[in-house]
């Protein structure tokens, strides 16, 4: 083929003139506007991305996502500390309810709120703490552990899911019940299709909304329960008068997706190929520790030839038992030699002992494992020294930073996943509680639960998790009284980020100081606060805790 192309023009297209005109094809085509687009290029030609709805990406694979994080959680050490680190830093100890009803939206003033507040949160916190575990269906657990729990569940399946029971047993103060519900259980009857209304196991209406769920009587694998594990049953989302019955909290990534999947598959291939590479290190040392000490020497030619492969067999045999002998002969006699106590062997000539290395897992702790760590940590959403325990390289500025880091991504997960979890159980508690009158503080014209937003008025809430902890606590008391001091912060905030309620700590303040005075007792702190009020908002003071100028030469007295 003749390439009539000019030299100039070749030369700024950066082709190869000459080359051309010897016969070389010239080959055209269209560029991509994106490279990321590209399907020519040599690094992404490869790359098949099929475009694919959210459900046509998570339904079909979730079946077997799900199984292998679990599998993960329950084997590899550091991936269920990243898991227990979300449920202890979201979730806490103890999980407290801080009761907001909105009394404007309602028509009810500030004092009936107070009262409203006192009454509920301490009837509320009696039943979901208490040691009978009236929260739970299966009578087990508390409300903190339902909703840490629910954070776990979280964390590996990307979705919660709950049931809400009315339980008519003598001695209930109250019947609602949670009943947890495993993930896997959540399936389309009997292996059915997924359609345009019943993905996953889930009914929904024409916008895509979740009307009713169908649940298996028993996990797909428990053969030995008979045939429950083939049946299914239909729970509607919400009864005909709007009490909720199913408790669906998913993470969702796309719209119009109905089942979650969690953050963690994205690091899935890091996460087996770490432990398998930790479970090979620590092989190798274990074997490199197997032998502690061998004997070496030279041996023969004849024997040489005959272990590869040449000479007599039997030559080695002979030689070995006859050689072995000797030695044990010889150095029969130096068995008793010591000095101080320790035994100095003397070894056959040409015989001399070699110790082994006892072996040491020299990849384990490098940067090499740091960085495959770092890909988890990512996908768990901590830094990398929360998941690795390992704060060897950190310092205060570095920890403040990744923890900063960290508690933006748990204060999302704290609201989406613990806090909303909480509240819906507050939600149904509050409802019962209000139809059995046990609620005294409500005024006879209170506004009705069932009418337009009132239902969210009345049981509007925020939530007491973990405490935030603290790396400098002088710093960061400090940093907290300043706050307050300068109406960036409230007592409320900062006791809650300590996993305190400040109702209960005002009050306890009060009875201390009433003690005190009743007894006559004055602590050192009574006597500095003033001081450490001025030294916190950074205002300098005297020997007596008065504030002083920092101008030289001014009269303070004045």
């Amino acid at each position: 083929m003749d390439q009539n192309i000019p030299d100039d023009f070749a030369d700024l297209i950066g082709i190869d003139a000459p080359a051309l005109k010897q016969g070389v094809p010239l080959v055209t085509m269209s560029g991509d506007a994106f490279e990321g687009a590209s399907q020519t290029s040599f690094e992404l030609a490869l790359w098949d991305s099929p475009m694919k709805s959210a459900d046509a990406e998570i339904l079909p694979e979730k079946a077997i996502l799900d199984p292998r994080v679990r599998d993960m959680r329950r084997n590899d050490a550091l991936v269920s500390n990243g898991v227990r680190s979300h449920q202890d830093s979201i979730v806490g100890e103890i999980f407290l309810l801080n009761s907001k009803p909105n009394y404007t939206l309602l028509g009810l003033d500030e004092v009936w709120a107070e009262e409203f507040q006192e009454e509920v949160e301490s009837k509320f916190s009696t039943w979901a703490e208490s040691l009978d575990f009236w929260p739970d269906a299966q009578g087990k657990s508390t409300l903190t552990d339902l909703v840490r729990l629910a954070v776990g569940i979280y964390v590996t399946g990307g979705e919660v899911l709950a049931s809400a029971e009315w339980l008519n047993e003598p001695g209930r103060p109250f019947s609602t019940a949670i009943q947890m519900i495993d993930l896997d259980r959540l399936s389309n009857p009997n292996g059915a299709v997924d359609t345009l209304t019943l993905r996953g196991g889930v009914t929904r209406n024409r916008f895509g909304a979740p009307t009713g769920y169908h649940i298996r009587n028993a996990h797909p694998t428990d053969f030995t329960f008979g045939n429950e594990s083939f049946t299914w049953k239909y729970v509607p989302r919400t009864k005909p008068w709007g009490r909720l019955q199913m408790i669906h909290i998913v993470d969702q990534q796309r719209a119009d997706q109905t089942r979650g999947v969690s953050a963690v598959v994205s690091a899935l291939k890091e996460m087996r190929m770490t432990k398998k590479y930790r479970d090979i290190v620590l092989q190798s040392a274990a074997l490199n520790a197997t032998y502690a000490a061998s004997i070496e020497s030279e041996l023969p030619t004849e024997v040489v030839m005959t272990q590869a492969g040449g000479g007599d067999p039997s030559a080695i045999t002979k030689y070995a038992a006859g050689y072995l002998g000797a030695i044990a002969e010889y150095t029969k006699g130096a068995r008793n030699i010591t000095i101080d106590g320790v035994k100095i062997p003397h070894f056959f000539p040409g015989t001399k002992m070699k110790l082994q290395n006892a072996g040491t897992p020299g990849g384990l702790g490098t940067t090499f494992e740091a960085s495959m760590l770092r890909y988890i940590a990512a996908s768990l959403g901590l830094s990398y020294e929360q998941l690795s325990k390992d704060y060897t390289q950190a310092n205060y500025s570095n920890l403040r930073a990744a923890l900063a880091e960290t508690g933006k991504r748990q204060r999302v997960e704290k609201r989406r996943v613990a806090d909303r979890f909480a509240s819906l159980v507050f939600r149904l508690w509050l409802e019962e509680a209000l139809n059995k009158g046990q609620i005294t503080s409500m005024p006879r014209n209170a506004p009705n639960w069932y009418d337009g937003l009132n239902s969210d008025a009345y049981s509007q809430a925020s939530w007491i998790g973990a405490n935030n902890g603290q790396i400098d606590g002088l710093k960061e008391t400090q940093a907290a009284v300043l706050r307050i001091n300068n109406g960036l912060g409230t007592h409320e905030d900062e006791l809650a980020a300590l996993g305190m309620d400040w109702r209960s700590v005002y009050r306890q303040a009060a009875r201390e100081k009433k003690m005190r005075e009743k007894l006559g007792i004055e602590f050192g702190a009574d006597k500095t606060s003033k001081n450490t009020t001025n030294a916190a908002s950074g205002t300098p003071t005297d020997d007596g805790g008065n504030p002083r100028s920092e101008v030289k030469g001014e009269d303070t007295d004045e």
